[in-house]
């Protein structure tokens, strides 16, 4: 079955950096698009950014030019490098794929942005 495991969340300072990993297991992976989402306190769930198999990026405007999504096919891994962090980043960051016809999510990792 499908499997997404999100790692690498916690407490940073603002301007900080974090690199949040999804493992992935279950389907064929290289073949499929991937997602970074989140939802912050009282609000909605949300797309952050998102990476084609072969590696095109889209990304929400207010990431633009501090997160990169990342994939390393061989190890069945997307990754997202968030740098320059602000408090508004505070929110559980939740991996998704959607292989076939249904959706599959992470348990999500959390990201608090405060000092």
């Amino acid at each position: 079955q499908v499997q997404l495991e999100e790692s690498g969340g916690g407490l940073v300072q603002p301007g900080g950096s974090l690199r949040l990993s999804c493992a992935a297991s279950g389907f064929t992976f290289s073949f499929n698009r991937m997602s970074w989402y989140r939802q912050g306190p009282g609000k909605e769930r949300e797309l952050v950014a998102t990476i084609s198999p072969v590696g095109s990026t889209s990304y929400v405007d207010s990431v633009k030019g501090r997160f990169t999504i990342s994939r390393d096919n061989a190890k069945n891994t997307v990754y997202l490098q968030m740098n320059s962090l602000k408090p508004e980043d505070t929110a559980v960051y939740y991996c998704y794929t959607r292989p076939v016809s249904v959706g599959y999510w992470g348990q999500g990792t959390q990201v608090t942005v405060s000092s």
